[in-house]
């Protein structure tokens, strides 16, 4: 359909597509997405909802938190039927949050579903359903435990197991190396975020030694005070970390590291985490785009 738009008094006709244009927050070849918990305070928690809020905030690539996948798949309440419906549920639920993704022009790259306490039979079922949505691994909190767990299920799947960090680079005995050593599909999804507001030091130095290990990044501004749970999550740009310096050295290396953004700031009064995201995407494209 056409609608007539108004410019400087002038009378312009426009075409109006009835399919809205899909999001691309690809900058300078680095792909700019968001962990999905970021939404955690919209109203909106279903799949479709937080769906809508991805596109809206112009990101096109997601770390998916596993809750809203599984509830659309009829996730039983009870915990006693829990473990049984993983290792029986049909895939057929999956595949149609693959194509409403897929239609919006969404990827997801990361399913953050999984625990390495779980039976053989529910890894097997988290990979599953990461290679149902088209996703390249599953996430969870590194551990060393987690890692020797984890190692033999992402050979067997072919598919990654990536492990995140909050404040444990903070402890001096903490090595990102010792669990990477359990596996070659053994990943870090590093927060940057964290490992500067526990240790102070530049997360470009651990990305320059461990690029080919990294696939994912956790993308938050936080202080540095000496004390990691004092140190503030600001918006981007309001902190100290090196957030600019991080992305261009992506993109000037070439590095085919995921960057999402993770929400974790108090959303300012009048605002909204679609809208926090969305600012914090356009930081990342103005660092990116000359």
């Amino acid at each position: 359909m056409k609608k007539i738009v108004i410019i400087a008094g002038i009378a312009v006709v426009c075409l109006q597509t009835a399919i809205a244009q899909k999001p691309d927050s690809n900058f300078g070849g680095v792909q700019i997405g968001t962990i999905t918990y970021s939404y955690r305070d919209m109203p909106d928690r279903t799949i479709e909802g937080i769906l809508n809020y991805i596109v809206q905030s112009g990101v096109s690539s997601v770390e998916l938190m596993g809750d809203a996948v599984e509830r659309y798949a009829g996730f039983p309440r009870e915990r006693s039927e829990q473990r049984q419906w993983r290792t029986t549920v049909s895939m057929d639920k999956f595949k149609e949050i693959k194509k409403m993704f897929d239609d919006k022009g969404v990827k997801i790259h990361i399913l953050k579903l999984g625990d390495a306490r779980w039976s053989d039979e529910e890894i097997d079922y988290a990979f599953n359903v990461c290679k149902t949505l088209g996703a390249k691994g599953i996430s969870m909190e590194i551990s060393e435990d987690a890692a020797k767990r984890m190692a033999p299920f992402a050979d067997k799947h072919q598919l990654y197991a990536i492990f995140h960090n909050h404040d444990q680079p903070g402890n001096p005995d903490f090595s990102f190396d010792k669990p990477l050593e359990y596996g070659s599909r053994l990943m870090l999804n590093f927060d940057v975020g964290h490992y500067f507001a526990s240790t102070g030091k530049n997360p470009c130095d651990v990305i320059k030694r461990l690029n080919k290990r990294i696939f994912s990044i956790h993308l938050k501004d936080r202080t540095w005070v000496g004390n990691y749970n004092q140190a503030a999550n600001l918006p981007f740009g309001n902190g100290q970390t090196p957030i600019i310096e991080i992305l261009q050295l992506i993109q000037k290396e070439r590095w085919p590291i995921y960057c999402d953004i993770e929400l974790e700031y108090k959303i300012p009064e009048g605002s909204d985490a679609v809208v926090e995201v969305a600012k914090s995407v356009e930081y990342c494209r103005k660092a990116l785009v000359k």
